[in-house]
Formats: structure tokens, C-alpha cells, sequence
């Protein structure tokens, strides 16, 4: 095997999502899922349940992993290189402990882990990683023997994540009418989260100010703005804006929200605009409800023309960008001299989450990280 598409010490990859419900019976158990431990009542998961409601009951994320599934393994084999691609949820079948105990059963003991979430946050990282030490734990005490599980680090300004949207944006402005095109703003758009939570995202160096997750999604914004400029010679306007807020109301969340920002750039004289979801992996609820129906109903309303661009999705340069990452750790692991490919000014994110990296409110354990109880 070439030492260039050679995976060891690694034997297995797990692509690890969130899930989401696949008919209206799914609704009600995947919230409580979700919500465990928080209380809410049924009554109110059904209320929250509306947005799938309207689709069928169905989410896309489960089809989207799928297609993606296919994509890696299509990509893996075209190139020669021999890893097994496994595919587990957090919140809905397959689920995380089922499919780490088969690949464990088939004999994997050194699993990378692809989560389906570019950036650093509590929600987008380390949960994902508590995640995986409960299931750890659960196939600890059924007696099986662990697998090393290390997670790929973070992806959100690889070339093959960030060119993607970029022509998703310039097939977006193409659409948009001639007379309004050239003014056309940018609204890239991520998941709010709590303001103390971005604080905390990513390395301690990195606290405060919105933390990582604030600083990497501008610095993918202004890759993909530059970009459009320089292919178009137009500068756009934009601004990065949050969708999708799901907290309590006395809880401060980040600012601003896609459909006040409409009403913002409308107001301001913005002929047209562009939403651009660079906080989402593939096209699942959060952006075909608020995005797709909440914001366009929004935008028809002040009759702003508005387009939506496409998230990476199994875009085969996503694929191939998933095969160069895990190719980039192995050679690391291996003690090989790797130079990690990293678009913007932020530079290559950490293989190894270190101690104080996106805290959780209440303390736990997490894997693959430096604070692992699972060397």
C-alpha cells in the first residue's frame, strides 16, 4: 500500500450525526431523545414537532448520511483506499452504542470519528463526545474490549468543505434577477446558540467574544465573500447571521436573526439577498423549515428577492476532503510529517480537543479529547 493512501494505525471510519425522525410515529420519541433529562412535556414536544409535521413527519438528515455514506465509500474505493465507512446517531437509529458495538464485534479496536458538524462548540463537538464516552461505557459494561476512537478535527475552512458553497453562492446570485443581482447581500448564516456558550467554544486561548464558533464562521464567511468577488468582480455586502434559536427567552442567544436581519436589509435598500447556510453541513430541518419556509415567507412578505444556496451535502470535493483529513491523521498518528490543508487565517483546527474546550454546564466525561477517560 502506498504510504499516501495508507489509513493504519486506523481500521474503521464512523460518520456520526444527529438523526432525526423517518415518519410522523418518529416525531414524539426522537424529541424525547433529544430533550432527555430537561423534562419538557409531551404535549409540548408534539407543539415542537409541527416543523417535521409539515414534511411528512420525515427529517432529510437520515437520507442526506446516507447519500454521504455512499459518497465516502464510493470516494474511498476510486482511490484505493481501504477503510470501512460505519454510520451511527445520537438521537435515532442507527444509534451511536449499536453501531460502535458492531464495528467492535467485527474487530475494529482504532475508529476515526466524522461528526457532522464543521465548527467548535459545545453542541457541534464536545457533546458529540460525550456522546461517544456513554456509549463507550455501556460496551464496557457489557464486557466487550474498547476500541481507541479518535475524532477528525474540525473541517469548516478545508477547500473541499469552504469551494462547495463558494459556487453554491455564484449559482445562487445567477438566479437572482439582472437588475437586482450585482446589489445582491450575503447572509451567511449558523445554529444560535447560547452567548455563554460561544464564549466558551473551542481552546480557553480562544474564549470570549463569541469564542471559536463566532471567529470560524466569519473567517469561512469572508473566504467565500472574497471568493465571490474575485470570480464575479462584484463586492457583495454580508454580514454572518444565526437561525434556528430553540432557548428560553431570558437566556441571551446570538444575534441577529435571519428573518430581523431580512427585515434590517430590507429596510436599508437591499435589492435582493442571498442566504447562505455555511453552518450546516447538508440540507436537514433546520434549514429547509427556517431557512427554505420560515425565511423565504419572510422575504416574499417584504418583497425582497431571495435566494437560498446549497449546503456541501455528498458533494464528491467534500468526500474527497473527508478522505484527505482522515489520510492527514493516520500520517500523524504514524509519526509522518503532514502538512494540514487549511484555507483562511485560522489555520488547521486540533486533532486532540484539549482540557476546557467547549464545557459543558454539568461536568462529563467525554472521549477523544485530552480529558478522555478512554485512552
Amino acid at each position: 500500500m502506498s504510504d499516501a493512501l495508507d489509513p493504519t494505525p486506523y481500521d474503521a471510519l464512523l460518520l456520526l450525526s444527529f438523526g432525526g425522525p423517518e415518519g410522523p410515529d418518529d416525531v414524539v420519541p426522537f424529541l424525547e431523545n433529544v430533550t432527555r433529562g430537561r423534562g419538557i412535556p409531551k404535549e409540548r414536544l408534539k407543539e415542537v414537532g409541527q416543523h417535521y409535521f409539515l414534511f411528512g413527519g420525515v427529517s432529510p438528515i437520515n437520507d442526506q448520511n446516507r447519500a454521504l455514506l455512499d459518497a465516502l465509500r464510493k470516494d474511498f474505493a476510486e482511490h484505493g483506499l481501504d477503510l470501512p465507512v460505519y454510520w451511527g446517531n445520537r438521537n435515532w437509529t442507527p444509534y451511536l452504542t449499536d453501531t460502535l458495538r458492531e464495528m467492535v464485534t467485527e474487530g475494529h479496536r482504532r475508529i476515526l470519528v466524522l461528526a457532522t458538524s464543521a465548527y467548535a462548540s459545545y453542541s457541534g463537538c464536545r457533546q458529540y463526545r460525550e456522546n461517544l464516552a456513554d456509549s463507550l461505557a455501556a460496551l464496557e459494561a457489557e464486557g466487550l474490549e474498547l476500541p481507541r476512537v479518535d475524532k477528525l478535527r474540525h473541517y469548516f475552512n478545508h477547500p473541499g468543505f469552504v469551494r462547495p458553497m463558494i459556487d453554491g453562492v455564484l449559482k445562487s446570485l445567477s438566479e437572482l434577477p439582472e437588475d437586482v443581482r450585482d446589489g445582491a447581500h450575503l447572509a451567511f448564516t449558523t445554529h444560535s446558540i447560547p452567548n455563554a456558550a460561544a464564549d466558551t467554544s473551542g481552546p480557553t486561548e480562544a474564549h470570549g467574544d463569541g469564542g471559536a464558533y463566532v471567529k470560524e464562521h466569519l473567517d469561512v464567511a469572508r473566504l467565500i465573500a472574497d471568493a465571490v468577488r474575485e470570480e464575479t468582480g462584484i463586492e457583495h455586502p454580508w454580514e454572518l447571521v444565526y437561525q434556528s434559536r430553540s432557548g428560553a427567552p431570558h437566556i441571551p442567544w446570538l444575534e441577529p436573526d435571519i428573518c430581523d436581519h431580512l427585515e434590517e436589509r430590507h429596510g436599508a435598500g437591499a435589492p435582493a439577498v442571498v442566504m447562505v447556510p455555511i453552518g450546516f453541513v447538508s440540507d436537514h430541518m433546520e434549514v429547509l423549515y427556517d431557512l427554505d419556509t420560515e425565511a423565504k415567507a419572510k422575504a416574499a412578505e417584504l418583497g425582497l428577492p431571495a435566494r437560498r444556496s446549497a449546503t456541501v451535502g455528498a458533494d464528491p470535493r467534500f468526500a474527497a476532503a473527508i478522505r484527505d483529513l482522515v489520510l492527514e491523521r493516520a500520517a500523524k498518528e504514524r509519526g509522518v510529517p503532514v502538512t494540514p490543508c487549511a484555507l483562511g487565517t485560522l489555520g488547521a483546527s486540533h486533532d486532540l480537543c484539549p482540557v476546557g474546550c467547549c464545557p459543558a454546564r454539568a461536568p462529563k466525561p467525554a472521549a477523544a479529547g485530552a480529558d478522555s477517560p478512554y485512552a
